[in-house]
């Protein structure tokens, strides 16, 4: 079964090659946004089965974004899976106190990316 999942990322590369690693090493069907304004719309429209949210962004970042969507109870229930270069302690810690499904550290192995989605996603 295909499962839908929405790339939040102001990164054109960074959207594009997760975009593959995801179809290719996966069965899913993947959308995309380049801002969080963009997320939150095509959250709302596409009712993804999860979201890959980049941290750093312009305009909107990716804590904003998240808080926008955990508002919103059109898209509340959907698991988020923060994908972030920052990986301090410190900065971690942050993260998973957040409610998300797992923190992702860029760069990634593409060839993993796939299966760490899934395993966040069956543990929560």
């Amino acid at each position: 079964m295909t499962k839908r999942i929405l790339i939040i990322d102001d990164e054109q590369d960074i959207r594009e090659a997760t975009q593959i690693c995801l179809e290719v090493s996966g069965d899913w069907e993947v959308l995309t946004a380049a801002s969080g304004k963009e997320g939150l719309t095509k959250a709302s429209a596409q009712q993804p089965d999860a979201i890959l949210l980049d941290v750093m962004m312009p305009d909107m970042d990716g804590i904003t974004t998240l808080e926008e969507l955990q508002a919103n109870p059109e898209t509340q229930d959907i698991p988020v899976i923060l994908l972030t270069a920052k990986a301090q302690p410190a900065e971690r810690r942050h993260f998973t106190q957040l409610k998300v499904a797992a923190v992702i550290t860029k760069p990634y192995d593409p060839f993993t990316l796939s299966d760490q989605v899934i395993r966040a996603l069956v543990a929560n």
